[in-house]
């Protein structure tokens, strides 16, 4: 098990220092030439791929993946990959700023329900062979039009440089993801030029010296420092007169601990509405997230595809995911149901047994089983096995994420497929807790049978930041265009899943939402159903036998794309 930092005797002279170079040099980097930042980004990009491998690698350990398993491939896509990616989506946006250029090469369209979407994947050739049948849309927040977009996208960028004033933002870690810190300084940094003070969770500090040699260029240039330390350092940075904005990813719990306090303290501090500080903050805070099964026809080859899906959205990461799904909703009265559910316990027990790693998982599982009348157990060989049960007994589940191999379920009955998708978007917008992101899995015949026009009505009112059609919302976080963060209207107070989006390379200053959407079947048994996309099993399934491969063999084409990259991929692709 890891064993987490503890502050003994924390260096806030070090602390000092840090905060004094990077105050100084906040203006400086404001004003840095998008050409310059260019030429930060690719040499990111180098160094980053020299310490890819032993990132990947202590990653794993660390996580107490066994040596030789293939589930290192998770560490490379959540953290070189990812990194990887966002490199080459800013060096995009930025080499095409002048006149918001790069807005020119986004479909744009109009929604059901009148909003205005953008289509930023696929956005180039390699995005079409490697993401083959992937689409991600961004729906823009009501008031915005196609004409005046480029009025809602990258406003940092309309000040000119040298009348630009630098701020300093605290970045609090995520201790889960390896990709979720760098990517937040990104935001900071690259879309809103601020420099960062990023301090590292104390559950993956191990990361600290393969960031600090490949964000070496940011730190050189005063940009960025990364600091580590538990909760007093934490509090010492937050209250720091020289720190101006503050994000973070993490629970719910830490957010309003930081805001308004804790004990008495943050009882009448929020009964007035005075927060402990008075700063900018913004935050990504996890949800209990739905996945919805929407009944229809399914082949045997259907269910075991989406057995495999479903397990991937809960155990990804051992389940210790802010996107995990944690509440299935299931047509009751689909004859189809146990089957899927039995192909669910069978892909899970035939799973790499991989540990709880993360502090506290022990507890939460315990807690959550007590909150049970009818717990199941679906096995997972030495791994802890994932708790299941229905959530209607208690409405703990619904409002609690357990962040932990464990699976609430919610049956909502009828025949008719819009009525009961109707249902469930209605149960998961009046009854969860979160708006972070939320699956739906339906047959594409069924989507026909709904009517494409009506189904998309149907989602336009699931209040969610990300949905996934036949997808786990975990690739958006993946796809680094996609602007990530809960749904708009959360705030101080009522903070939910969290205020503001990262990632979104793109820059788009006014996002509602994300809908991704993936390929009901694999290629190549999509063929079968005239499917003519090119995507196998994806290397982010758990299920994926060659996802250590694929992974490193992505990092390494992100680095430098090429045609002659494309056969390893696809040869392994299709061996997954």
């Amino acid at each position: 098990m890891n064993q987490i930092a503890q502050d003994i005797i924390p260096d806030f002279s070090a602390i000092d220092t840090a905060l004094g170079a990077l105050s100084r040099g906040k203006d400086a980097w404001a004003q840095t030439p998008n050409a310059e930042r260019i030429e930060i980004l690719s040499e990111i990009k180098d160094r980053l791929m020299e310490v890819s491998e032993g990132w990947a690698e202590t990653a794993a350990r660390h996580k107490l993946i066994p040596s030789g398993s293939r589930l290192v491939g998770e560490e490379w896509l959540s953290g070189p990959y990812a990194v990887m990616s966002a490199c080459n989506g800013l060096m995009q946006t930025l080499s095409q700023m002048q006149g918001k250029a790069f807005l020119s090469h986004l479909p744009t369209r109009q929604t059901a329900n009148g909003q205005l979407s953008v289509r930023v994947v696929p956005h180039s050739i390699w995005d079409r062979l490697l993401l083959s049948g992937v689409t991600a849309d961004v729906w823009m927040q009501p008031d915005v039009t196609a004409q005046s977009l480029p009025q809602h996208t990258a406003l940092a960028y309309n000040t000119p440089p040298a009348q630009r004033q630098g701020k300093l933002a605290l970045v609090l870690g995520a201790g889960n993801i390896a990709s979720i810190a760098p990517l937040d300084a990104f935001q900071k940094l690259f879309a809103e030029h601020q420099v960062v003070v990023l301090k590292m969770n104390p559950v993956n500090d191990y990361l600290t010296e393969y960031l600090e040699a490949a964000l070496k260029p940011l730190i050189d240039r005063d940009a960025l420092r990364i600091v580590r330390g538990g909760a007093e350092v934490g509090g010492y940075l937050c209250d720091h007169p020289l720190v101006e904005e503050i994000h973070i990813t993490g629970a719910a719990a830490s957010h309003d601990m930081i805001v308004w306090g804790v004990g008495q303290e943050a009882v009448e501090n929020k009964r007035a509405g005075t927060p402990k500080i008075d700063k900018p903050v913004t935050s990504e805070l996890g949800a209990v997230c739905p996945t919805i099964v929407v009944p229809g026809h399914w082949s045997e080859a259907d269910l075991q595809f989406q057995a495999e899906h479903l397990a991937t959205q809960k155990l990804h990461n051992s389940g210790f995911n802010c996107v995990a799904c944690q509440m299935l909703i299931l047509p009751a009265d689909w004859p189809q149901k146990d089957r899927l559910l039995d192909k669910l316990r069978a892909v899970m027990a035939g799973l790499d047994a991989r540990q709880a790693y993360y502090p506290g998982a022990e507890g939460r599982m315990q807690d959550f089983a007590d909150h049970a009348l009818q717990a199941d157990r679906f096995d997972r060989g030495a791994a802890p096995a994932c708790i299941v049960a229905p959530a209607d007994a208690d409405g703990w589940f619904a409002r609690n994420e357990v962040f932990a191999p464990a699976l609430s379920t919610h049956e909502i009955g009828g025949n008719d497929p819009a009525a009961y998708l109707v249902a469930a978007v209605r149960y998961a917008n009046e009854t969860l807790s979160g708006t972070l992101g939320a699956n739906i899995l339906i047959h594409p015949t069924t989507i026909r049978q709904i009517g494409r026009k009506r189904f998309e009505e149907i989602i336009a009112d699931l209040h969610y930041g990300t949905i996934a059609i036949n997808a786990w919302t975990g690739l958006a976080f993946l796809s680094t265009a996609c602007p990530w963060g809960a749904f708009p209207g959360h705030t101080l107070q009522d903070v939910s899943s969290g205020i503001g989006f990262v990632h979104n390379t793109f820059m788009f200053d006014a996002p509602e939402r994300v809908v991704i959407s993936a390929p009901w079947a694999p290629f190549p048994r999509n063929l079968l159903s005239g499917g003519m996309t090119l995507l196998p099993r994806p290397p982010w399934f758990v299920t994926n036998r060659r996802q250590h491969v694929v992974g490193r063999l992505l990092t390494r084409f992100q680095h430098r794309p090429s045609w002659f990259k494309l056969p390893g991929i696809f040869i392994n692709a299709l061996r997954g």
